[in-house]
């Protein structure tokens, strides 16, 4: 049976789609924020929770681009550091997931929308300028309590809404790194941490034949997007397109949450 009618899709509802799914690669290797973009009109087309699951598996595409793309820039004392906090929010957003119906999910991915353009926001308010690529690992009290509180929260929005990139992006950033160094260490992040979401995605009922057989459908269009990411991440306006980026993100939390 065709994937249109399993999920009643309309062409240009798969045209916008597999935009989105572009739009993935192309935050994998150049900008990050572009994958909300890609997070809301999945959530506005799709039901809202079986979204997040059909998302994963192209997510974990475009991680594996971006890994090959800049395997020899991330920070491993860094990621080591993350794990055991992001894995409790992991668990924490999966009994999110078991108790909250399609409406919540809808709005809580609307609310995290939001609230990730906050963080964005403010974090571009306090950048300074990083130092280098592998910034020294940080061992006092407060970088500690810093690196688990970015973390728990990163696993819960990257569990219930694939929308950990935000925080990631703020903790890695505050942290020092420069952009390579920050697109390696986040390649490698996401694509740990999105392939250890599958048994729980896959429990919780969002990963079955037929989100897959979807997504099969969609995943070619990642790749054209993760080249697009890789030859523009030097030559992009970053200004203008963080703040479109912005605005659209805006706009599709607005749409969930009054949707």
């Amino acid at each position: 049976m065709n994937m249109m009618t399993l999920w009643h899709i309309s062409g240009w509802e798969f045209a916008a789609l597999a935009l989105a799914a572009l739009l993935v690669g192309f935050s994998k290797t150049a900008v990050s924020g572009a994958n909300t973009i890609s997070l809301a009109v999945f959530a506005a087309i799709l039901p809202a929770r079986a979204s997040t699951g059909i998302l994963l598996p192209l997510l974990i595409a475009g991680d594996v681009l971006a890994v090959l793309t800049y395997r020899r820039h991330a920070h491993w004392p860094t990621l080591w550091r993350l794990f055991p906090a992001v894995a409790v929010g992991v668990v924490i957003g999966t009994l999110f997931l078991m108790w909250a119906d399609d409406g919540i999910v809808r709005t809580s991915i609307g609310a995290i929308l939001l609230l990730m353009t906050g963080v964005t926001l403010w974090r571009r308010r306090r950048e300074s300028e990083g130092a280098d690529d592998a910034p020294d690992a940080v061992t006092t009290s407060a970088g500690r309590l810093k690196a688990r509180s970015y973390g728990v929260l990163g696993g819960f929005t990257t569990m219930v809404a694939n929308a950990g990139g935000p925080v990631m992006s703020l903790y890695l950033l505050s942290a020092g790194f420069r952009k390579l160094g920050f697109l390696g260490t986040s390649a490698f992040f996401f694509l740990i941490v999105n392939v250890s979401k599958v048994p729980f995605s896959a429990a919780l009922g969002l990963i079955d034949t037929r989100s897959l057989l979807l997504d099969a459908t969609l995943v070619p269009f990642v790749a054209p997007g993760a080249l697009l990411g890789r030859w523009a991440v030097h030559r992009i306006n970053q200004r203008l397109f963080d703040r479109l980026v912005i605005a659209a993100t805006v706009v599709g939390g607005l749409q969930l949450l009054v949707g």
